[in-house]
């Protein structure tokens, strides 16, 4: 009878990893490549000039500036730039002006945010459905995001004009008012109208990104919903909002730092009056600026980053998707 042959001592059978394709770590398969230093020296050499021009014209002029902060830095005097510490923060705190401009930036930011999320949201949805003329729509609600937001300025401060404005007229034909408003020259109506504008300047953005993320939703959800009766109420909360909610939660955060930082539209139709009552930290940081003091001016920028930074950081770690381990077992469960 003949016995099956077994290999040699000294030599070790070739045995191919179960599900591994054939030829590959072997010898006759193909080798990975190695990265070498030429390949690295090559990259390096693309990378390079974006990397200077980003050093020379973002980092420089950070650290500059926020080195003046704590200098004597004021162009009426440049003969004395020593070190003065903390007396630029103190002089921000101590200004009369900041209490006003804090109050005048939170409602700012909150006034234009609400209303921007709600009807950039309503917008979204009922861009989401199909209907003739769809796409000419969109373009008219979406060209808005692509003029500057000075020009904007300029365009409501002649629509918010108080002897020729459009706005004074329709109200006073709709028989809202006896007599033109000054819009602009109260500090009251003045705050409202630059939220006006800059809730119909930024609602298109919020559109944008909750119709490309609506977009994303698979329409067997919604079919599914239907079949269980679900309603338009339940719907929007049980499946709309909890699928989008990460982008919703960006979008949010990426209008607050942008609200927070556009001083552009404040100044094409204030220019932060009337008697700076519509000042935001960055209108009055530029005002600071023009006047030449640019250690008090770097000292509010540092404190405007720190704040969008901390604001950034907090908002992120509220609305992150957490995952919620499934009963009797040690792996991960569904997103809460």
């Amino acid at each position: 009878m003949s016995t099956p042959s077994t290999p040699d001592a000294g030599t070790a059978p070739s045995v191919r990893k179960e599900g591994a394709p054939p030829g590959r770590g072997t010898a006759g398969g193909r080798r990975k490549r190695e990265f070498t230093t030429r390949q690295g020296l090559l990259i390096a050499a693309f990378m390079a000039p974006a990397a200077v021009f980003v050093a020379l014209f973002t980092y420089y002029p950070m650290i500059a500036g926020s080195q003046m902060a704590f200098r004597n830095w004021n162009l009426t005097d440049l003969t004395d730039t020593s070190w003065v510490g903390l007396k630029n923060f103190r002089e921000v705190f101590t200004d009369p002006a900041w209490s006003t401009v804090v109050d005048n930036t939170v409602l700012w930011v909150v006034g234009s945010i609400v209303p921007q999320l709600v009807i950039g949201f309503a917008i979204a949805l009922w861009l989401r459905r199909r209907f003739r003329f769809r796409g000419l729509y969109q373009a008219l609600i979406f060209f808005p995001w692509a003029i500057s937001g000075f020009l904007i300025g300029i365009l409501f401060r002649w629509l918010f004009n108080s002897e020729f404005g459009v706005v004074n007229d329709l109200l006073q034909k709709a028989g809202l008012i006896d007599e033109p408003i000054a819009w602009l020259a109260d500090p009251q109506t003045a705050m409202i109208a630059v939220l006006i504008a800059n809730v119909w300047y930024g609602v298109t953005f919020f559109a944008i990104m909750i119709l490309a993320a609506l977009q994303s939703i698979p329409d067997e959800l919604y079919e599914a919903a239907a079949l269980d009766g679900a309603g338009k109420a339940r719907t929007l909360f049980q499946i709309t909002i909890p699928y989008i909610r990460t982008t919703l939660a960006l979008t949010v955060l990426l209008r607050v730092i942008w609200i927070f930082n556009f001083p552009d539209l404040i100044f094409g139709m204030t220019g932060g009056g009337p008697n700076d009552e519509t000042h935001i930290v960055t209108t009055w940081m530029v005002k600071i600026t023009q006047q030449g003091d640019y250690g008090k001016a770097s000292a509010l920028g540092l404190l405007v980053v720190a704040v969008l930074m901390v604001f950034a950081v907090f908002f992120l770690l509220a609305t992150r998707e957490r995952r919620i381990p499934a009963r009797g077992t040690g792996k991960r469960g569904v997103r809460s």
